[in-house]
């Protein structure tokens, strides 16, 4: 393949767009405004002017982090992965540093925008982000740090909205932080074909447990929501085992659009109004991800 940033393929400018939607890894995208809204629900909501600015920052930070993913794993993909952006030629390194280091800042001046408290999980967010950048491929610890930063997604929500950070929105979080641990593990063997013991599979329990266990007197919406989630985790799964049906997602793209189910569980306490915008946030991810790879 030539060794120019935009290499010469049919489909014209869709194909030299198309590098910047792998980077940035977009099919991921509606799990962070997921996050966001559950934070803010679980913290009373404040006016959706200023969810929208912080659904900007989540966002701009998450490209951010994303962009200089690739970047810093250059020699990686030069391995394992030479169909991604950088080491296909399709983009240079350099300027995927620019853009990522440029997402990052203004991602947390936004962040910073929201006021109060804000700056404090913004700006432990973007240490989480670049720390996780840095070491996930040398660190046997690195999926710590991508929990933190989901679960630091909550904490930044949840200084936008009324309540501010309080339990309502520390303990969801935590368990959602459990998940992505899990998924993190799964996903970190799976890039290298490794074997992959059980235990990451039962971290993805914990937010439905966390559900029952909290509000599960409260009714058949808590039910059916845990139910919902937990029926899809069973299809990710087994469901590449179903030929007729493949066309859903498995695995672990299926599981990071199943974040949104997670989101949707922990925000179920804010009434059944709450369920639609769950419910298309994790058909989105589903959508996105024929067009950009989740991973």
């Amino acid at each position: 393949m030539p060794n120019t940033p935009w290499p010469e393929i049919r489909g014209g400018s869709w194909q030299r767009f198309r590098p910047l939607l792998e980077l940035g890894r977009v099919s991921n995208l509606p799990t962070v405004w997921s996050n966001c809204l559950a934070g803010w629900l679980l913290a009373g909501g404040r006016g959706w002017d200023r969810f929208v600015v912080l659904c900007g920052a989540a966002t701009l930070l998450y490209l951010g982090g994303m962009f200089l993913n690739d970047a810093f794993d250059v020699e990686f993909d030069r391995k394992y992965r030479p169909e991604r952006p950088i080491v296909s030629g399709r983009i240079r390194s350099r300027t995927v540093w620019l853009l990522g280091a440029a997402w990052l800042t203004i991602g947390w001046l936004a962040a910073v925008g929201l006021g109060g408290s804000s700056w404090v999980p913004g700006t432990v967010l973007v240490l989480a982000i670049v720390t996780y950048d840095a070491c996930h491929k040398h660190f046997s610890l690195a999926p710590w740090p991508m929990a933190g930063c989901r679960f630091l997604v909550y904490l930044l929500a949840g200084t936008a909205a009324r309540t501010g950070i309080g339990p309502a929105v520390v303990l969801p979080a935590l368990a959602l932080a459990v998940y992505v641990l899990g998924l993190s593990y799964i996903a970190r063997v799976e890039r290298t074909s490794g074997s992959l013991r059980r235990w990451p599979w039962s971290l993805l329990i914990a937010p439905a447990a966390l559900s029952l266990l909290t509000h599960g007197e409260s009714g058949a919406l808590i039910w059916a929501t845990v139910a919902m989630q937990t029926g899809w985790l069973c299809w990710c799964f087994t469901g590449r085992t179903v030929p007729s049906l493949r066309f859903f997602r498995t695995g672990v793209s299926g599981l990071l659009a199943g974040i949104a189910l997670v989101d949707l569980v922990a925000a179920i306490p804010a009434g059944a109004p709450a369920i639609p915008p769950f419910v298309v946030l994790f058909l989105l991810a589903l959508a996105l991800q024929r067009f950009a790879p989740a991973t």
